[in-house]
């Protein structure tokens, strides 16, 4: 277990070495947002269609891993939506609740760092996770906001979503590297060396940016903060795992892999919706705030945990 501690302990001094550019200055926000944009168009989603394009959809999609974690996500889902209601919360603001309960940072954080953790056949299970929570539940949110406003889901508003999906270089690269890999083209040798160089730009890049971005967030409502980090590093790794190995009897090395996804801090990009809408932004950044802090020590964990089923 140690041995893995100290084998994450590098992705999150990263974080903590772009934490301390932001908080100092010395990295700003603008700096910070072009950075990301920077990992998010162009290094990550060379990785991803690098990756995508040497895999077959038939590597990749397993209809008892998605069910799996489908299952246990929308439960811990549920669970925060009805402790949000309880506690007299609209529908809006619980929805941002769920998402900080459940979505990871996958993109950033899970791809290379499980992936250099657990070896590169890890990428398959980690796109699907990636994939089910931008298309389910990235697209849910942005329904029961919107419908929630304009009080019926609407035509206007499914449009919204699926060009949401459609202009994210995430789904894309996965998508047209896996019809590259259908259509049986080869990856020209300049090609796969163009995208073997920019997607290695991706992992320090992301974590950079990933602690850049944690300097401008504010740690207001730590007591929701607190419950949501609970429902995001413990809660939900549990059902993911519980659903894996004893519902759906996920393949062991899959399930692994899903569960420590599922143990990733609060992802950026909650803080994004939270933002565009005006919905509860303060909670959702001390959120992923604290839930990032106390990552370095319940990922450790996880990952020392699944590397026995397998």
């Amino acid at each position: 277990m140690l041995a893995i501690f100290f084998q994450t302990i590098p992705f999150f001094l990263i974080i903590g070495l772009g934490f301390g550019a932001g908080k100092t200055g010395f990295f700003s926000d603008e700096a910070t947002g072009w950075l990301t944009k920077f990992v998010f168009y162009f290094a990550l989603s060379a990785m991803l269609f690098r990756f995508a394009a040497n895999l077959s959809l038939a590597d990749i999609f397993d209809l008892r891993f998605v069910m799996a974690y489908l299952w246990a996500t929308a439960f811990v889902y549920i669970i925060a939506t009805m402790v949000a209601f309880l506690r007299g919360l609209n529908i809006e603001v619980a929805s941002v609740e769920a998402q900080c309960a459940v979505i990871g940072n996958v993109g950033f954080l899970g791809i290379p760092m499980l992936v250099m953790l657990m070896g590169e056949a890890a990428i398959a299970p980690v796109m699907m996770v990636l994939a089910v929570d931008l298309l389910v539940f990235g697209s849910l949110i942005v329904i029961l906001i919107t419908g929630s406003r304009d009080g019926r889901v609407s035509i206007r508003i499914l449009r919204t979503v699926g060009l949401g999906l459609l202009k994210n270089p995430m789904i894309v690269s996965i998508a047209l590297g896996l019809a590259w890999s259908g259509l049986r083209l080869p990856i020209p040798g300049p090609m796969n060396d163009f995208l073997t160089i920019l997607g290695a730009a991706a992992t320090p890049g992301a974590l950079f940016a990933i602690g850049a971005s944690l300097a401008s967030k504010s740690a207001e409502r730590m007591s929701v903060a607190v419950w949501l980090t609970a429902c995001k590093l413990i809660l939900h790794p549990a059902f993911v795992a519980f659903s894996a190995l004893f519902l759906f009897h996920v393949e062991p090395y899959s399930a692994a892999v899903m569960i420590a996804a599922a143990a990733l801090p609060v992802a950026g990009n909650v803080y994004i919706l939270a933002r565009h809408y005006g919905v509860a932004p303060q909670r959702v950044s001390a959120s992923i705030l604290l839930s990032t802090g106390a990552a370095v020590a319940t990922v450790s964990l996880v990952i020392g945990w699944v590397n026995t089923l397998y």
